[in-house]
């Protein structure tokens, strides 16, 4: 049976997502610092952030683009990512953001199916933004260097360019609920990657979800290595921190030793991480050297976090530790965990093994994906495991110019299917057990490979893991670890299978590992299973 959110309704205005974040903006809340470029020390207030985007929406109008025009962003977090994202959003453009790891057959391949008629880019992307953009078609007028040169000196206009005529932004106007905003691609993990159409209602609903769990205030500091190009850092932190009027303190690329030293330097408050920096906060011995004691909670994201891996880094810096889930095709959060653990509106704590509650003005079920039968609520205890899904304002109109796909993903009733394993408590809290597409089958068995690889990190020898299902000589799927070994550690393939042996059920044994240098994931922190599937 469905199970809807515990939580009080919210009210979804009817607005764009710049009228939803800046329109009551006050005077007070102007002068306030926004953006911090880490790197830089670059400070950008909420009155000279609105000037910005306001401008750049102007020069976008200038050029002839707006509603139903499509603009690429290829670029890495920064203020100036900020102001190129919502100044297409306010000329009544969409948004395509585009992985800063992808290839320029990749970044043609999200131009040419999007439809995209601009790409803005920055100078350390520029030879695979050129190459990607002449493929897809588009001029070198219409591919802007935010720090390049300019159009006299390189053929490309820069931000300078875009910015001289000084334009007032353009009056739009469209149906928030209809009108897409940004068109980012699904992360290909298990297949093609798919354009998801996302609404300005649709952001605006999920920012309106969050906001009173998260509990986040203007004196927050708010930091920002996520990439803003993936929904989970283009809503939870891009967008929601703007609306709480919070700062964002942004970092271009994950490092561990800058990572900890801007908590320290900015006096942090809070961190959106995904799993794997969860690891280097629980094993790495640098974060002993930096003052976090102003860091009260870590929230996790983009993949399943283990219990144990959590409650290590809570200890450890002395904070909240909490997780919750989501995907792009949800704008992205579904199910979320109150920085407060649930204690004001729920009065119990979530256990760090759960993502959470349903977020407000939602709806979820699990369903058994073999008989579709759906899974009844449990009154104590877990229920059984099956297919989680969900319904709700957040939920994407569908996957752009593929009716087949998004019909398998929602269905008449407009609930979206998760291709997620789940199981919920008689509190309503949701479990992720694993993804429905990568379980493994060993001998008849399911073996979760999230389980697998929580083992495996608890093993103070290994700093990361992965497990896949490979094919063995006899063409039966087997559990295969693919392990990063800790520096100077000496571990044995036979040493690795012997740990997890004595700590799951017999069907759930590793049967093959293989060491390697670094498990490859995306940039939200996914592991890339196909990958490794292919490689070994």
């Amino acid at each position: 049976m469905s199970f809807s959110s515990p939580f009080p309704e919210v009210d979804i205005p009817t607005a764009s997502v710049y009228d939803y974040l800046f329109a009551g903006l006050s005077d007070a809340e102007a002068d306030r610092v926004a953006l911090i470029d880490a790197k830089s020390g670059r400070q950008t207030t909420y009155r000279e952030l609105v000037s910005r985007i306001d401008t750049f929406a102007g020069a976008l109008a200038d050029r002839g683009l707006g509603v139903g025009d499509v603009v690429g962003l290829l670029a890495p977090n920064s203020s100036a990512f900020a102001v190129a994202f919502h100044g297409i959003l306010r000329a009544g453009a969409t948004a395509t953001t585009i992985n800063a790891l992808f290839t320029a057959k990749d970044i043609a391949k999200q131009l040419t199916d999007s439809g995209a008629k601009m790409l803005i880019t920055v100078t350390p992307m520029l030879e695979q933004a050129k190459e990607a953009a002449a493929g897809a078609g588009i001029a070198d007028e219409n591919l802007v260097v935010l720090d390049g040169e300019g159009l006299d000196a390189e053929g490309h206009p820069n931000a300078a360019d875009l910015l001289a005529a000084g334009t007032p932004a353009p009056q739009v106007d469209f149906a928030p609920s209809a009108h897409l905003a940004v068109l980012p691609y699904s992360s290909g993990t298990t297949g093609n990657p798919k354009g998801v159409m996302l609404t300005h209602r649709n952001l605006v609903a999920n920012v309106a979800q969050i906001r009173p769990l998260h509990g986040m205030v203007a004196d927050d500091a708010v930091l920002a290595v996520l990439p803003f190009f993936h929904i989970y850092g283009m809503t939870v932190l891009l967008n929601a921190a703007l609306h709480a009027r919070a700062r964002l303190v942004i970092m271009p690329s994950f490092d561990l030793g800058e990572f900890l030293g801007n908590i320290a330097e900015h006096r942090c408050t809070i961190a959106f991480i995904a799993p794997p920096v969860a690891v280097a906060l629980a094993k790495h011995p640098l974060v002993d050297s930096h003052d976090l004691s102003s860091l009260n909670v870590v929230m996790s994201g983009a993949a399943p976090l283990d219990a144990d891996l959590g409650h290590a880094v809570a200890g450890r810096l002395g904070c909240k530790v909490v997780q919750g889930y989501g995907m792009s095709e949800l704008s992205p959060v579904s199910h979320i965990t109150p920085f407060d653990r649930g204690i004001l509106d729920m009065h119990d704590e979530a256990p760090l093994s759960s993502v959470g509650w349903t977020v407000s003005n939602a709806m979820s079920k699990l369903v058994d994906p073999e008989s579709g039968d759906e899974i009844e609520f449990p009154t104590e205890g877990l229920s059984r495991t099956g297919e989680l899904w969900f319904k709700g304002p957040n939920v994407m109109t569908g996957y752009l110019n593929n009716d087949e796909a998004t019909k398998s993903t929602i269905d008449d009733e407009g609930w979206l299917h998760t291709g997620d394993l789940a199981r919920v408590d008689a509190a309503g809290r949701v479990y992720i057990v694993d993804r429905l597409k990568e379980l493994i089958k060993y001998k008849g068995y399911q073996v979760p490979p999230a389980e697998s690889e929580a083992v495996l990190l608890a093993h103070p020898q290994i700093a990361d893991a992965a497990v896949v299902g490979v094919r063995d000589a006899e063409g039966e799927e087997v559990p295969k670890a693919f392990v990063v070994k800790q520096k100077n550690a000496e571990l044995t393939e036979a040493e690795v299978m012997a740990f997890v042996a004595g700590q799951v059920a017999p069907y759930k044994k590793v049967r093959q590992v293989e060491f390697i240098d670094a498990v490859p994931k995306s940039a939200s922190g996914k592991i890339l299973r196909k990958d490794l599937r292919s490689a070994g």
